[in-house]
C-alpha cells in the first residue's frame, strides 16, 4: 500500500518567525541596497574624531612637582586641572593625579621634618646651661627660635654662601656658647612678625633689614662705626613652610663670615 502524492497547494508556507529581510532592502543577500549619498572621491565613509588636546594646568602642575615649587601651587593646579578634564575630555588626567601626590607627599616630608626640629628631635645634643641672668655657661644645642638676645653660637650655615645671594635655607639648630669662646654669631635682637597670612619672602626680608639694621644694633652694640670689620650683619626669618606651624619670630645677629671671634660685641650697659 502506498500513500499517493500530495496534490500541489495553491498556499504558501508561513515564514518562519523572527525578524527577516524583504528583497530590495539593504543587506539582504544577493540584492543591492537602498542609495545613499555616495562617498567622496570613491573612498569609505566614516567617523572623524579630532585628536585630543593634552590639559595645560595639569602639565604646568606636574612640572612645577618635580621642581618644588611654590608650596601648594601644584597641588590647586592639579585639582583644577582634574576638574577641567572631566568637562572637556582632554588628556592629562595622569600627569594630574601624578603632580597632586608628588607635591603632597612633598610637603607632608617638609612639615615632618620642621615639626621634629622646631620639636628639638632632630636636635645633635643637651641644651646649653644658664646663669641667672639667662647667660650661658655651658655649651649645648638650640633650636633656631630658641636663641635669646645676647647669645653666642657656632653654626653649621655657611655665612659667606648666603652673603652671595639674597638668602639661603638655615638649619634648624646651632651650637650655643659663652660668648668667650670663639663663635660665628651672636644675636643682638630677637623679634616676632605679625599673625595673619604669610606675607611673602620679600617682604619678610624687608622688615628684617629694616629692624635688624636700625635702632636694635645702635641699643646693643653702641656706635656701629666701632665694630671690626669682620663683624656683619645676618638675620634668619620665618619661611613658608615654617609659618605654617607657627613660626613668626626673627633672630638679628652679628656673623663672622670667614673665622670666629671671641668676647661680645655688646656694649656696656646695653
Amino acid at each position: 500500500m502506498s500513500i499517493p502524492p500530495q496534490p500541489p497547494s495553491s498556499h504558501q508556507p508561513y515564514p518562519p518567525p523572527g525578524p527577516y529581510l524583504q528583497p530590495g532592502q539593504p543587506g539582504y543577500p544577493g540584492q543591492p541596497g537602498q542609495p545613499g549619498p555616495a562617498a567622496p572621491y570613491g573612498g569609505q565613509q566614516g567617523w572623524y574624531a579630532p585628536p585630543q588636546k593634552t590639559n595645560v594646568p595639569a602639565v604646568v602642575a606636574f612640572v612645577m612637582s618635580l621642581v618644588c615649587a611654590l608650596p601648594t601651587v601644584p597641588l590647586v593646579l592639579g585639582l583644577v586641572a582634574l576638574s577641567q578634564i572631566r568637562k572637556t575630555g582632554e588628556k592629562g588626567r595622569g600627569l594630574a593625579i601624578a603632580a597632586i601626590v608628588i607635591h603632597a607627599v612633598t610637603l607632608a616630608f617638609t612639615v615632618l621634618v620642621l615639626a621634629l626640629g622646631l620639636s628639638g628631635v632632630l636636635g645633635d645634643g643637651p641644651a646649653p646651661r644658664r646663669d641667672t641672668s639667662g647667660r650661658v655657661t655651658t655649651p649645648g644645642s638650640s633650636d633656631v627660635q630658641d636663641i635669646r638676645k645676647g647669645d653666642c653660637f657656632n653654626t653649621d650655615d655657611d655665612l659667606a654662601k648666603t652673603q652671595e645671594k639674597e638668602g639661603t635655607q638655615a638649619r634648624f639648630s646651632v651650637r650655643t656658647v659663652p660668648c668667650g669662646q670663639p663663635h660665628e654669631g651672636e644675636a643682638y635682637d630677637v623679634f616676632d612678625l605679625e599673625n595673619g597670612a604669610y606675607p611673602g619672602e620679600d617682604k619678610v626680608v624687608a622688615i628684617a633689614e629694616e629692624k635688624c639694621g636700625g635702632k636694635a644694633l645702635t641699643d646693643y652694640v653702641g656706635n656701629a662705626s666701632n665694630l671690626p670689620k669682620t663683624l656683619e650683619v645676618f638675620y634668619y626669618y620665618p619661611q613658608a613652610a615654617s609659618w605654617t606651624l607657627g613660626d613668626r619670630e626673627v633672630t638679628c645677629f652679628l656673623g663672622t663670615a670667614n673665622g670666629t671671634s671671641t668676647g661680645s660685641a655688646r656694649s656696656t650697659g646695653s
